[in-house]
């Protein structure tokens, strides 16, 4: 690879590491060509983007601030799944397509600014979805105020019981 396309590889990849906040460094040893297209494709269909990279190029692009852990895992052959959005998603798509496929490992990652170790990746994947989430906090503030508000209606529906069977004995 010459100068210029390294330089034009660096460029691409720190405005990549700058517009994404969250994203998976990938082992993708011993995959097919079929596989790595599939895997592409997947990846395509839901707006998310893999990216086969060069270690030290990827080390150059990497931005000074960004957690030491993550800079030791640029060995070996490596991708980056970035995550434009629910970076959740991102996690549960390649961990079903490496139990599927017993081909990927995912090293480290980044998301939304926090490092990401390999034994963490596995819990991300069992979290909700971001709606799922939302949902469930929504439905524990409002838990409270069902209860308040069954409590007011419990007295009121007692009087209304009480009026209709006097009204029955008269």
């Amino acid at each position: 690879m010459r100068r210029d396309q390294k330089e034009q590889q660096v460029r691409e990849l720190s405005e990549a590491f700058n517009n994404y906040d969250s994203y998976y460094l990938v082992d993708f040893l011993n995959m097919s060509v079929d596989q790595a297209m599939e895997l592409r494709k997947r990846l395509r269909e839901n707006s998310y983007i893999f990216r086969v990279v060069k270690n030290r190029l990827a080390l150059r692009a990497l931005h000074p601030d960004s957690p030491q852990e993550l800079r030791e895992h640029f060995q070996g052959l490596t991708a980056i799944a970035f995550a434009p959005q629910n970076p959740v998603g991102l996690a549960r798509l390649i961990k079903n397509f490496s139990e599927q496929n017993k081909i990927l490992n995912v090293k480290a990652g980044l998301v939304e600014g926090q490092y990401l170790d390999s034994e963490k990746f596995d819990d991300l994947v069992r979290l909700g979805s971001r709606e799922e989430l939302i949902a469930r906090l929504g439905s524990l503030m409002a838990s409270p105020l069902l209860k308040l508000l069954r409590t007011w209606q419990a007295p009121l529906s007692g009087l209304g019981t009480l009026l209709s069977q006097l009204k029955t004995k008269k």
